[in-house]
This record gives structure tokens, sequence and C-alpha cells, in this order.
């Protein structure tokens, strides 16, 4: 994937002046080596940080090896004003670790005290406003910290890559779902980039695109991707053309950004223009790691990307659609195992999900629109959908959301995709989280969050709330146990 971030990492040490700085320096190469004994990828900054001299110093270092995530080691103590300094002037993502005691045979000369420098150190980031990732326990040997460091990488990735964003969209929100309303202050509280272009704008693009020479390559593409499921090759090379030219119009308005996602208008005016949904593109572009929400849900691709980030797969928007009934329960009880009834529910949407995530992924037309604008006629505008079962595995759902008064809130939760044919049409699969019941009363409904879902298809919790922390997300939720109680839940039940 080419949209998101490559991460080159550098590991500093820092290091008081009263402690000697050999300690610093030898727990520095014992992590640099088994970083590099697991295969994790960093830069050792050989400057060690005992002044504010240094720190200008390890600043001209750190450009030079272009390192765009730093990495700050107490090896000791650690001098905590230098050390914030150097933070400040690094733009990219930081994170803090710092060494545990190695042996209880040299704890004079050979102690470090850096469990106690990393309080000063906490202490003095607060000062400068500075938001850091620190691991849930942030002390260790060099072996525990490089585990660390590998936690951090997708972190990384998620802020480095929203911090160089560019949403376009397409179209306003439908009346029908203000839900996927988008205040833009909060975007550029991120340090997101936006830009809104009418329904016309994409029509006009795609237009333009029509004698475009890359159609018959992205057609032939098409075409061996779906196989036996290319139901409608008289349309491949429309939907060849509309991918085609969202490409084009990446490469020519990408400005000074550096990753890009859409939210489109998908209909009802699209088809009877464009004369086909969609979806299937949709799918193929959240595979490169382009994601393009449905329904010009701005914060759904927000959402999206910050996935693909955590986890270098593709994402998908899915409503919270349906629930599951208690017959097709109670037949699959042998794969439903200890989850309840009221932990399931369907997931939907008209067919945007990538072939790779999907079982006998079809192209097939989309049910609910040929309703409205065909009853009764054979398919033709509303074709376009790729559509099948979910393939069963671990899920993470996410949403990331801007609220009307302009704040942010977001959630995460984790479960599973279960092996049960959810009997209906769209992209669509029975999804399995512990006491969701709850969650969507105490969470999705009573903090007002729509009805899309941002699904990342593995369990990717940890990087997801930390990045959370570190974008100054303040209101994050995720399911609680059934012994823990929502501040809204009645304890009378």
């Amino acid at each position: 994937m080419k949209n998101i971030p490559e991460i080159k990492i550098g590991v500093v040490a820092v290091s008081r002046d009263c402690f000697p700085i050999e300690l610093s320096k030898k727990r520095r190469i014992k992590l640099a080596e088994e970083c590099k004994r697991k295969g994790i990828s960093i830069v050792e900054i050989k400057t060690i940080i005992e002044n504010e001299k240094d720190v200008l110093l390890a600043v001209d270092e750190i450009n030079n090896k272009k390192i765009n995530a730093l990495v700050v080691y107490l090896g000791n103590f650690g001098p905590e004003g230098p050390t914030t300094i150097l933070v400040e002037k690094f733009k990219g993502p930081v994170m803090f670790i710092a060494a545990a005691e190695e042996t209880g045979e040299n704890l004079i000369s050979g102690r470090g005290d850096a469990y106690c420098g990393m309080l000063n150190a906490s202490y003095n980031l607060g000062l400068r406003k500075l938001n850091p990732y620190i691991p849930e326990y942030p002390i260790g040997t060099a072996e525990q910290l490089s585990e660390k460091i590998k936690d951090f990488i997708p972190v990384a990735k998620i802020m480095l890559g929203v911090k160089n964003l560019k949403i376009f969209s397409f179209g306003p929100r439908p009346q029908d779902f203000l839900a996927c309303n988008a205040p833009i202050k909060p975007l550029y509280d991120l340090g997101v980039e936006i830009m809104e272009n009418s329904e016309l704008d994409l029509y006009d693009i795609y237009l333009s695109a029509k004698n475009d020479p890359k159609i018959k390559k992205v057609a032939k593409e098409m075409a061996e991707e779906l196989g036996k499921g290319n139901t409608y090759p008289e349309l491949i090379e429309k939907l060849a053309q509309y991918e085609v030219a969202l490409t084009k119009f990446v490469d020519q308005n990408i400005g000074a950004s550096r990753y890009v996602v859409f939210a489109n208008k998908c209909w009802p005016s699209f088809e009877k223009y464009f004369g086909f949904v969609p979806c299937y593109i949709n799918s193929r572009m959240a595979a490169k790691g382009i994601p393009i929400s449905c329904e010009v849900d701005i914060y759904g691709a927000l959402s999206e990307y910050i996935i693909t980030c955590a986890t270098e797969l593709s994402a998908t928007l899915l409503d919270i659609n349906n629930t599951v009934p208690g017959d097709m329960y109670k037949q699959s009880k042998s794969k439903v195992k200890d989850y309840k009834l009221s932990d399931l529910f369907m997931g939907f949407h008209c067919g945007n999900i990538s072939s790779s995530c999907m079982i006998n992924a079809k192209m097939k037309y989309q049910l609910i629109m040929h309703r409205l604008m065909e009853g009764g006629k054979e398919p033709n505008i509303t074709r376009g959908t790729l559509e099948g079962r979910i393939r069963p595995g671990d899920i993470t759902l996410f949403r990331l959301q801007g609220t009307a008064d302009a704040r942010l809130k977001a959630y995460v939760a984790e479960g599973k995709i279960l092996d049960i044919d959810p009997k209906s049409f769209g992209s669509i699969g029975v999804f399995a989280v512990k006491e969701m019941g709850r969650f969507y009363r105490h969470v999705l409904i009573n903090q007002r969050f729509p009805h899309h879902a941002g699904v990342a298809f593995k369990h990717t919790g940890k990087p997801l709330f930390s990045a959370l922390k570190m974008l100054g997300v303040c209101d994050t939720y995720f399911n609680l146990s059934k012994e823990t109680l929502y501040p809204t839940e009645n304890p009378f039940g």
C-alpha cells in the first residue's frame, strides 16, 4: 500500500550528567541489538542527550538520517529539560521508554534510576503540553522494550498518516443521513486537510477520463480479480473509467498532503448519470489503501484510513445493520459458542468490501436502489456492487467522529465475524462483540454515534486506543464487561 507512511524509527538515549553516560550508551546498544535480532528496524542516534547543546546535535543527526518517528530511551534518570526540548523540536510521533535495572549484583555504579526519571520527564512533558506515546508500562529490559517499540510502529503510522492526510469529498450529505455530519473544525485540529467538491465535479472528471488509455488495463485487472464473479462483463469498462478518473484526480489535487481518502455521494442521482453504482470501485480503492466512504461520510473515511494505517490491510465501512433472528442463532449454536444473542448483529453494506475479505464475491446489483429506481425492470443502472459473505475471523469496530458541536469522540471494540451464513444480500456478515447489546445502548445510542462503523479485519484495538490518546481525543469508548456498569446504565437492570 503506497497511501500509508513508511516509518523510520530513531532511538535516542538520554543521560543526566550526574549519572554515568556509559550506562545509557551501553543500554541503547543492547536495545538496538535486541531490535535487530527480532527484525524490528531502528536507527541508533549516536548523540546522547545530556544538555541543550546535545539536543541541537541530535536534531541534526535525526534530520540527516531522515528519521520520522523517535524513541526517547531513558538509559538512566535523564535530564528532563533537554529531553523534552528535543521532543518539542522533533515534529513527528515520539515514544518514551526507560531502562529497568539489570542485576542485583550491580546496584551502585550500575544503577540508573530511570524508573524515577520517567516521572520527572512526564511532568515536564505536561508543562510543555506535549503528548508522546508512553506504553502502559514503559519500563523494561532490552528484550521487553523491543516489543514495546514494535507496538509503537502502527501508532506512529496513524499519527503521521493523519497529520499528512487530505480528504476529498464529492456532494453534500444526503438528507436522510444527517448522522454523517462532518464539522470541519475538528479535522483541522487533527492536522487533516479537506477539499469539498460537488457531484457535478465528480461527473465532470469521470467524463474527462473517457478515452484514457489506462482504462483497458484497469478493466483487465478487474476481470481477473472477479473471475467467475464477473457477472456483468459489459459494465467493466465503465467502472474502470471511474477508477481511472479518481486516480487522476488524486494526482492532480493531492497538493501539499501525502495521503488521501474520499467521501463520495453514491446515490440517488449518481446512478442516473453514471449508469452504475460505485461500490466495487470503493472496494478496489480500499484494497490499495485509499478508502472511499459511502454517503459522503467524511469521518467514516477518516476512520477507515486510521484503520488502514494500523493494520496495513484493507478496511471497510459497514452499517451496524440488523439483528440476528432467534432461529438462526439456535441453528448456529455450535458456531456461536458462548456469545449471547444480544452480542450478535449483522454488518452490511451495498457491496464495498475488498474481494480478499469475502467468500465467493460476485458483482451484482443493489437491491434497495433497484426497488427505488428500476422497480420491476431488469437491473441496469443499479449494477456494480460486490456481494457475498464477509470472511470469518477477528475484527475491530472503530469510529472517530466529529460531533455536531465540533468535538471529537471515538469508540473501539474487538470481536469476530462468525462462520454463519447471513442468508441475505449485499456485503454482509454475522458479527459478534462481547456485551454488544449494552455497548449498542450506552455507547452507540447514548453518545450519538452514527450507523456507520469502520471495520478492521484483525484485532487492532491497542494501537487505535493509543493513537486516539496522542491525537487528543478525550472521549474514547469501548465495550465493558458485564461486571462494570456504564455511567448511564440502570443498576437495577
